[in-house]
């Protein structure tokens, strides 16, 4: 439907609203002072009982102690406390109530539980009066605001077909620059602006924020299709409950912030979706699998899973909920932010040690409810010294907990959870992740589903690029070895030749070289055929290859040579990811080296044990440590280095002592250098670059990347990744990445995948005692003595360790022997043994211990000798850039031009050149025109280094100086104070800020301006006209950075 009218949307949608839960009849113009008695009536009716109002309405007095409450309050975060309060106290002032008079009274102002029913009212307001603050301008006339129990808590701003809704938005940043939202209008939480065919919803900054488009959200169904039909908005956003709802569940008070933040709607899906999965579950039936909340990094889980906790917590449908994090983010980010978005800090509790963490587990004060522990000390509760006891069991047992467990895909894979669940057989557990593993990336035989149970809600990391939730990525490999050189040296060694002279004078070493020169044949990056592996030329080049000083180097100079562009000149910060802690250590020195001034520091595992290398790693860590005390005045050592990791991870992020710090860059931290660490569960917007040499997939390629992808601004439009190693097999995991995680999957069915892994275990101890039956070896008791059927064992026992660890998270346990499996597709009953021992085990896994060297992941291979390479830098963008191109037009046209060619050649280079101008804004490409006609008079000689572009500029810059001269002279006012304006990008908000317009203004020679109005209208022009002319005229030339003086630019205001 097309409104050419703005009344006319706003009946029509009126007329929606009051079908879909708000009253029929509508508050038409009312001032402040109308909707304050209309409260009063509202609040009069809902408090009406012996113990409050009685008989008695409110008094005008005793509304005002309300109004002052709601003044003093002032911010909109302030005022969600108030109004999701439930109560308000005043002290009665009205004679006729003798019962209350001077005494204090609680009034019943809103309850969030109390949805479309008892006292709840939903009213309509048509064009409110909204009074400015200042005497000088009108008041103004809203559009709609919606009434909850008589409080104000919506505003819309309503803009006909045809208009775009930034409009609307201005519109509401403009009333609230002119003071509108005060006095009752404070309680105004939610600002939504919409045109027939597209809305935003967004939280009120209040007087002291900021209105920020990254944080106006459009309203979308349960699959993220973005809502924008206004009857579909009304319908579902703005219908009642769901408004109710948004206003008492779904906005979030964030004191941490010192701002109020309203739920996205694939937030509110995923915190219902859990809710509801809560209150609909059977405690005694043991079911551990409650569900997983697929959101994509940089969308808020956090929030999402606090408001999650919350909901439960209300509903009383849980005893407990526990937040289970990793420890370092519950020191740096999550326990601060549960804290921040709960009403008082006392609601969420945190456990400093066991005893702590297990007297909150076992406390029936409401206010123990909500616990936010690591999974770490969780996983520890029965073994630590003060740990559970039978007592505690028996108490926690009754309950029923709730698990919220963060970042799934992180630790839910190994011992910890295995230990949690076995602790709280009957607790159920949720899991948040942006990137759940499934069947091509599954750890340990397990997916996400499988430990947790099915997909509640997905948002992946395509729904949040497209929403700009998140950033976007700008992905480069750059080579530090040429593909050819890479294929030539490949080929070479697989012919088992040195040169290629000497292939060439055999045959079958010809026939091998070529087979792997032919790229048709063998690609630079491997892939699957036909069910298997075929392997690519990458995959023949070791690793060491990789850690000499000539590719190190090679790095090291192309993040220096892109520092300042990508840094903008170390605004931003960036994280270099290594595949080892020698190599983290050994880039390190080289930064130091080649680029002393910059700012880096260097994280991984501080564990020193007696492995060879210890050494190495010792001293370099201390060698990091004292630079970092010296640059930063601190004072860390080996036993600090957890505080040292927190604080590293306070600057990167600008949080806690460290918020501010980009005003004092001496204090910044420029780079940081990781080996795995910080690359999964760490937020900062400050970080925009990653730099990888290292070759990941699936999952830590996704987490990795979104290291960079937070919001920041305009000068953060995506963040970079640049890549050095094995490129063409990173390219292809990227590309493997992107297919997996952006949600083109269908949703994930439970499939319990025990049986599979006991027959595993089964299969693969059946094998191992052949082996050491063989060799005449009784119990597992020694080694074999043949270095073959060792090599085989430690396979076999690899294979073991995989199917043992997916079992334990599926609930296999070492003391249960029988485990009976129902197959619900099937309908199949199947009984399955264990046939190993936990004795059996430990002696298998102390025999590979000593084969291994005591360290399991020891991965053993051929001497590496790295190719005689030299080192090459090739950067390969995809994507040419708009002003690239039309300057290579440039120059082609230019050619062209000088060397005389044909008069159709020159014209054709001449059209394409024309075609590029379309990247252009129409007044650069009239900049451009005048330069082109310039070049082609002669008038110019154009010079090698500068690009068109540079031209454009450099015409523009002087157009725009001679007009700014020309209307200094031609109104004789201050041309420095003009200029000065000029140039600060000021906005119709804050172009008189300080009185500087009028300071402007009072230059203004008004003989010279009432001559050049007269000139241009031909007619008089009284002098008080004079004064309203030169006021627009001036806001004109400044806010549009100027133009040429003409009658078209004068607005008549008689």
């Amino acid at each position: 439907m097309v409104f050419n009218k703005e009344l006319d949307f706003e009946k029509a949608l009126i007329k929606v609203l009051c079908t879909k839960g708000w009253e029929q009849e509508i508050i038409q113009n009312p001032t402040e002072e109308d909707l304050i008695k209309n409260w009063a009536n509202i609040l009069f009716e809902n408090n009406r009982n012996i113990n409050r109002l009685g008989d008695y309405p409110l008094t005008r007095t005793e509304m005002n102690q309300i109004i002052d409450q709601i003044i003093n309050l002032r911010t909109p975060l302030q005022l969600n406390s108030f109004i999701n309060g439930k109560t308000v106290a005043i002290k009665r002032d009205n004679p006729d109530d003798k019962l209350h008079y001077g005494k204090e009274v609680s009034l019943k102002i809103y309850d969030r539980d109390e949805i479309a029913a008892g006292q709840s009212r939903y009213q309509i307001v048509e064009q409110p009066i909204l009074k400015t603050k200042s005497k000088l301008v009108n008041d103004r006339r809203g559009d709609l605001m919606l009434l909850i129990n008589g409080m104000p808590v919506i505003h819309i701003e309503l803009k006909k077909s045809g208009i775009p809704i930034s409009e609307a938005e201005k519109q509401i940043c403009k009333y609230a620059y002119e003071g509108v939202y005060t006095g009752i209008y404070s309680l105004v939480q939610i600002f939504v602006a919409m045109n027939p065919e597209e809305s935003v919803y967004y939280a009120n900054p209040g007087p002291d924020g900021k209105f920020n488009e990254n944080y106006y959200f459009h309203w979308a169904d349960f699959n993220n299709e973005p809502i924008n039909n206004w009857k579909d908005v009304a319908s579902t956003l703005l219908s009642i409950p769901m408004a109710h709802q948004l206003i008492g569940f779904y906005t979030v008070a964030d004191s941490s912030d010192g701002v109020l933040k309203v739920m996205r709607s694939y937030q509110y899906y995923a915190a219902s979706a859990i809710s509801d999965k809560v209150s609909k579950t059977k405690w005694d039936e043991g079911n551990q699998r409650g569900g997983f909340i697929w959101h994509t990094t940089g969308s808020g889980k956090t929030m999402t899973s606090f408001k999650s906790a919350e909901l439960i917590a209300n509903s009383k449908d849980a005893d407990k909920v526990i937040f289970l994090t990793d420890r370092l983010e519950l020191g740096t980010q999550s326990l601060k932010e549960y804290k921040g978005f709960a009403d008082c800090e006392d609601y969420v509790q945190a456990t400093e040690n066991t005893r702590v963490l297990i007297s909150k587990l076992t406390s029936e004060d409401p206010k123990d409810t909500l616990i936010v522990t690591s999974i770490q000390k969780m996983s520890n509760i029965k073994h630590e010294e003060d740990g559970l006891n039978e007592r505690d069991i028996q108490k926690i047992s009754s309950k029923r907990l709730v698990f919220i467990v963060d970042e799934a895909h992180r630790s839910t894979f190994g011992e910890m959870l295995f230990t949690i669940k076995n602790a709280f057989p009957n607790a159920l557990f949720f899991g948040f992740t942006g990137t759940p593993i499934q069947k091509e990336n599954q750890k340990k035989n397990n997916t996400t589903a499988m430990v947790f149970g099915n997909e509640l809600h997905r948002y992946s990391i395509a729904d949040g690029i497209r929403d700009k939730n998140v950033l976007g990525f700008d992905p480069y490999m750059v080579k530090t070895y040429k593909d050819g050189d890479i294929r030539k040296a490949v080929a070479l060694e697989q012919a088992k030749a040195k040169t290629e002279e000497e292939v060439f004078t055999d045959p079958k070493k010809e026939k091998k070289y070529y087979q792997y020169m032919d790229s048709s044949y063998i690609p630079m990056a491997g892939h699957e055929e036909s069910g298997k592996y075929k392997k690519g030329i990458e995959d023949y080049v070791s690793n060491s290859q990789y850690t000499t000083e000539e590719h190190q180097r090679a790095v090291v100079s192309d993040v220096i040579e892109h520092w300042n562009t990508y840094s903008h000149n170390s605004k931003f910060h960036a994280i270099f990811a290594t595949s080892s802690i020698p190599e983290a250590i050994k880039y390190y020195q080289l930064f130091k080296e080649m680029k002393p001034s910059l700012r880096v520091t260097c994280l991984f595992d501080p564990n020193i044990d007696n492995k060879g290398g210890f050494e190495y790693k010792e001293e370099g860590l201390k060698e990091i440590l004292d630079d970092y005390n010296k640059l930063y005045g601190s004072g860390y050592d080996m036993a600090k280095h957890a505080e040292f990791k927190k604080d590293v991870a306070f600057r990167l992020a600008h949080k806690e002592n460290y918020k501010g710090i980009e005003r004092t860059p001496e204090k910044q931290l420029d780079l940081l250098i990781v080996v795995d660490q910080m690359l999964t569960g760490f937020d900062s917007k400050w970080v925009n670059t990653l730099y990888l040499d290292k070759v990941i997939e699936y999952e830590s390629i996704i987490q990795a990347f979104s290291r960079t992808n937070r919001l920041f601004g305009n000068d953060k439009p995506f963040g970079v990744i640049r890549y050095y190693r094995k490129t063409n097999t990173m390219a292809r995991n990227i590309k493997d990445a992107v297919k997996l995680y952006s949600g083109d999957k269908p949703l994930e069915l439970f499939v319990d995948k025990l049986p599979k892994n006991l027959e595993g275990i089964n299969t693969t101890y059946k094998e191992i005692k052949e082996l050491f039956t063989s060799e005449g070896i009784k119990d597992f008791e020694k080694v074999p003595d043949d270095n073959a059927v060792s090599a085989k064992f430690v396979s076999l026992f690899n294979n073991f360790n995989e199917y043992l660890d997916a079992a334990k998270v599926q609930g296999f346990k070492w003391d249960k022997e029988i485990y009976i499996y129902d197959n619900p597709e099937t309908e199949e009953h199947k009984v399955y043994h264990v046939y190993v021992s936990k004795h059996e085990y430990d002696a298998l896994l102390q025999r590979y211990k000593e084969l291994s060297g005591g360290d399991p992941d020891t991965k053993h291979t051929d001497d590496d000798i790295p190719y005689d390479l030299k080192s090459y830098i090739v950067e390969i963008d995809s994507e040419k850039i708009d002003s690239d191109y039309m300057n290579s037009r440039f120059r082609k046209y230019l050619k062209e031009l000088n060397k005389g060619s044909s008069p159709e050649v020159v014209e054709k280079a001449l059209s394409e050149l024309h075609q590029s101008f379309a990247s252009l804004s129409q007044e650069d490409q009239k900049y451009a025109n005048i330069f082109l006609h310039d070049v082609q008079s002669g008038e110019i000689d154009v010079q090698e280094d500068k690009t068109l572009r540079d031209y454009i500029n450099e015409y523009k810059y002087n157009a725009k100086n001679d007009q700014t001269h020309k209307f200094a002279e031609v109104f004789g006012l201050d041309e420095d104070k003009l200029r000065s304006m000029m140039e600060l990008n000021l906005n119709e908000l804050n172009i008189n800020e300080f009185g500087r317009l009028d300071d402007l203004k009072k230059s203004v020679d008004k003989q010279k301006a009432r001559a050049y109005f007269e000139s241009v209208e031909g007619a008089k022009v009284l002098p008080y006209k004079v004064n309203i002319r030169m006021d627009s005229l001036l806001r004109k030339f400044i806010l549009s950075g100027g133009f040429e003086l003409g009658k078209s630019q004068i607005t008549v205001v008689d």
